[in-house]
């Protein structure tokens, strides 16, 4: 019993699934350890957990990160409800630069998203009451948070439910992202 990591098309940007025990009385599983992602190359050290509740389906935050010097490894799990989730390459010198994915992350799949500095977050919830947790590898530190807009052209996000879109202001009001 463990966890798989696979590695994505984004380099540095694993997909954790479980390998869960079960029984009649449903399951167990690890969902994190410091051996086996040591093992993956994988920073193992989280300094803060962060947790977000989401009231009702098409909620959306994000696309968030935190600036250099303070860039923030962060492991991602939706713990009740579903949630597209997505990330965007932010940095400069990957090949992948502004390229996304997206990912279904739901309580009952258990997968997880490691998503390293360098890179924006954010999701979409799919259903009222999403909960999604975080833990994170460095500490947030004021003034440097930043963002991308959701619908920012450069990057075309394929958002799963285009009709309601439930978000803060700031996240309506990032300017255009200039490469």
């Amino acid at each position: 019993m463990g966890v798989i990591i696979e590695e994505t098309e984004l380099p540095g940007l694993f997909v954790i699934d479980l390998e869960p025990h079960r029984d009649e009385r449903g399951f167990f599983a690890r969902t994190w350890c410091a051996n086996e992602f040591a093992d993956a190359g994988l920073a193992a050290e989280f300094v803060q957990a962060s947790v977000s509740y989401n009231a009702r389906a098409g909620t959306v935050r994000g696309m968030h990160f935190q600036r250099e010097p303070y860039g923030e490894t962060k492991l991602i799990r939706c713990e009740a409800g579903v949630v597209h989730d997505v990330i965007i390459d932010l940095r400069p010198d990957s090949d992948t630069y502004t390229r996304w994915l997206g990912f279904e992350l739901t309580a009952a799949n258990g997968r997880q998203l490691y998503v390293p500095a360098g890179m924006a977050h954010g999701f979409q919830s799919l259903v009222d009451n999403t909960v999604v947790s975080y833990n994170i590898d460095t500490f947030y530190q004021p003034g440097h948070g930043d963002g991308v807009r959701w619908d920012d052209p450069i990057f075309a996000i394929d958002w799963p439910d285009s009709d309601l879109r439930i978000m803060s202001d700031k996240d309506r009001s990032w300017p255009d992202f200039q490469p």
